[in-house]
């Protein structure tokens, strides 16, 4: 069992968060998570249905009471002005006492202040250290250090610069490393590095539980680093993706026309909602069975990631993984 200021602050026995991953992640791979003592999360984005969202919210909550040494549950809430979910969404996490939150491309104010009413921890997303020195301020529990390789919205710096580097600045704060970690070696490199943990996605993409296509799932296991790709094509900010033929052919650049209008004070919330939008769009359609318009969200991590697995047996390779290594490192 390895003990860090995660497992202490959660009452885990692993330190991985199961990372909030949009149009994949779902309830049966949170309670997967929950079942194995790890952090489970997902974006509230992927049940857009107000009622839907309670639903699913409140069953998380009555299952966790229900296993013993559970692992925790949390929301992805995305804080940007052009997510036009988050307040109601806030709303119903903060009614059901919901007890961990990952904030993302924002300002995370509001959550952090209503969840420390009740006791609930707010992590937030950051790519650099102005973004990190902003949450610290305001009240942040923990930070999460998106660096280069990450699936989704990615960071541009390394996890050895970007970890030391918020460690040695923030050092009463949990640091979650996240991108380019999918094997247990991964997970003690960073944790070497002083974090606290690691959030990892991708892998848990290539899991029996996971909602989305089987031909998604292949594409995670057979694609390599050299695979993965960064598109403006899907939200207006590069976002890395499998390099499929559809992505090819799109093209990953914004025209310059595309980029006048996100950079227009005046058009730039409207025309963000407009882009996302149809990005969202392209990847419902994209995780659903027999589409061939393939837009697959994908870390660098898919280089280790060789079948699909019970969400389990992920669990239970990673922590083999991570004693083999320290074991190796004690010798």
């Amino acid at each position: 069992m390895v003990i860090t200021p995660l497992t202490k602050l959660f009452n885990i026995n692993f330190p991985v968060i199961m990372a909030p991953m949009f149009l994949v992640s779902d309830i049966n791979m949170v309670k997967a998570a929950i079942k194995n003592q790890i952090i489970g999360t997902f974006p509230t984005l992927n049940y857009r249905d107000t009622e839907k969202l309670e639903e699913v919210i409140t069953e998380l909550n009555r299952y966790s009471s229900e296993i013993e040494n559970p692992g925790v549950y949390g929301v992805n809430l995305i804080t940007q002005k052009s997510n036009p979910y988050y307040k109601k969404h806030l709303e119903i996490c903060i009614k059901h006492k919901v007890p961990f939150y990952i904030t993302s491309l924002g300002n995370p104010k509001e959550v952090i202040e209503e969840a420390h009413k009740y006791g609930a921890k707010v992590f937030c997303d950051v790519t650099n250290l102005t973004h990190a020195e902003k949450v610290y301020k305001l009240g942040a529990d923990g930070i999460i250090a998106v660096g280069l390789g990450a699936g989704g919205h990615a960071g541009p710096d390394p996890l050895q610069i970007l970890i030391p580097a918020l460690k040695n600045k923030f050092k009463d704060l949990p640091i979650i490393a996240a991108g380019g970690i999918s094997t247990g070696v991964g997970l003690h490199s960073v944790l070497v590095l002083g974090a606290a943990g690691a959030s990892l996605g991708t892998v848990f993409i290539a899991s029996e539980e996971c909602p989305v296509s089987v031909e998604y799932k292949n594409a995670v296991v057979k694609a390599t680093s050299e695979d993965i790709v960064m598109t403006e094509r899907l939200s207006g900010t590069p976002s890395s993706i499998i390099n499929t033929e559809y992505a090819k052919k799109i093209g990953y650049k914004q025209s310059w026309f595309e980029r006048k209008l996100s950079n227009n004070s005046r058009t730039k919330k409207y025309f963000k909602m407009l882009v996302q939008l149809k990005g969202m769009k392209k990847l419902e359609k994209s995780v659903k069975p027999g589409n061939y318009k393939n837009l697959w969200i994908a870390g660098k991590s898919v280089e280790f990631i060789n079948e699909i697995l019970p969400i389990e047996k992920i669990i239970e390779k990673l922590k083999n993984e991570l004693n083999e290594s320290l074991n190796q490192n004690i010798k």
